[in-house]
């Protein structure tokens, strides 16, 4: 049985405004509904000063539409209005119990010994912020535009950190475009716990979570802000991550309004920036840059993608897109420069199949070069423990 908005829309005209006066719906508290695989999405709007007061109402309408014959699940948040116009988040409610933690092995295809999870101040210090129960630390890889290899690196990175012995796992938060279940190869939705909260899929020894094993790979997500960070709330806050050393968020690309509140809200433990050498590139890196600076995350360095090409037939090299750009870039802001990675058909390819190089060709170059930056990442984690917290990314 599909549902239709009509449906979802009668159902919350049951439910009254927050004095009691009229319904939700006739009172125009509630947004556009998108619904995609039988799943409900729409914000409800509420004054700024009671947002938390009423969180209740907003468990309601979604316990509500959850209880339509056909709906699958529902994802409603709530949006603040502030006085003068425009659109503010709405404050946190009342964290969820945490999950119970739980171990896993992981089998890698070379040995290494299990390095220790870096000893970092945990980000709930921080007032009014909070991390996710039993992940350690929260790593951003972002770039300041789409097109420069920024999933490729991340999922790689992640890979890399469990080669060295780490529990990791891996946030897409890129509605609009998820990638991680091609790189990873996998495909299927995730399993639940009692209906509510969602086990990540697993391969290669990392934990997944993607809208893309939500929804189908060809379905448009055409949402505004408050959906989006909604269902990023859920994927970050209603998932079974178990214990982790690290969770890798692969931010969407660009500095825009969902990436910056992304920045401002969650506990970063730090970002690493991903540029391709040329000088276009570097400029749309450097506003990546100056944004994680604006909010106070630290940043872990930056990374070189498509650096050079080796010809396969001569082993001569080429500059295409020129290079050390980014390294240049790098020393000129006093960042960390964490390593080159080569234009290579076998780490494309690699990817394309959902076999990432460094699970595929472990002791190649490539993996070895995904490898070296992963410890560089482990080593700036460690520089900056105890030092300057930077603001935690939370996504109510």
């Amino acid at each position: 049985m599909s549902v239709t908005k009509e449906t979802v829309i009668e159902k919350l005209r049951t439910i009254p405004g927050p004095d009691g006066g009229g319904d939700i719906v006739s009172l125009g508290l509630v947004s556009d509904i998108f619904i995609a695989d039988g799943k409900a999405f729409f914000s409800i709007t509420v004054p700024a000063a009671r947002a938390r007061e009423l969180e209740p109402l907003r468990e309601t309408a979604e316990r509500a539409v959850k209880a339509i014959p056909g709906v699958t699940g529902a994802m409603v948040a709530l949006t603040a209005e502030k006085k003068g116009g425009g659109m503010e988040r709405a404050p946190a409610p009342p964290p969820r119990p945490a999950p119970q933690a739980h171990s896993h092995g992981h089998s890698h295809g070379h040995s290494h010994a299990p390095r220790p999870a870096p000893e970092l101040a945990p980000a709930s210090r921080q007032p009014g912020k909070r991390g996710v129960p039993g992940v350690a630390a929260i790593i951003a890889v972002a770039s300041g535009k789409g097109g420069v290899g920024k999933s490729t690196t991340a999922v790689n990175l992640a890979l890399g950190l469990v080669a060295l012995g780490m529990k990791v796992g891996i946030l897409d938060a890129d509605i609009y475009g998820p990638s991680m279940p091609r790189l990873l190869g996998l495909s299927g939705r995730p399993e639940t716990v009692d209906g509510k909260v969602l086990k990540p899929m697993q391969r290669y020894g990392l934990k997944a979570m993607s809208m893309g094993f939500l929804v189908e790979e060809e379905t448009p997500m055409i949402w505004r802000g408050p959906m989006v960070m909604s269902a990023l709330t859920q994927m970050l806050r209603e998932v079974e991550w178990g214990a982790l050393d690290v969770l890798v968020v692969d931010m969407p690309p660009g500095t825009g309004d969902a990436q910056l509140t992304m920045a401002q809200q969650v506990p970063l433990a730090g970002a690493v920036i991903v540029s391709t050498p040329q000088d276009l590139a570097l400029i749309d890196a450097r506003k990546g840059l100056n944004m994680f600076r604006k909010v106070d995350v630290p940043l872990l360095g930056i990374v070189e993608n498509m650096s050079y090409f080796v010809a396969p037939d001569t082993g001569t090299r080429y500059d295409i897109f020129g290079h050390g750009g980014a390294r240049r870039e790098a020393e000129r802001l006093g960042v960390p420069f964490l390593g080159e990675v080569p234009l290579e058909m076998a780490i494309r390819e690699s990817s394309d199949a959902g076999a990432p190089v460094v699970v595929s060709q472990p002791d190649g170059p490539h993996a070895r070069v995904y490898r070296d930056i992963a410890a560089k990442v482990i080593e700036q984690l460690e520089v900056g423990k105890g030092g300057g917290e930077g603001p935690a990314i939370v996504f109510e």
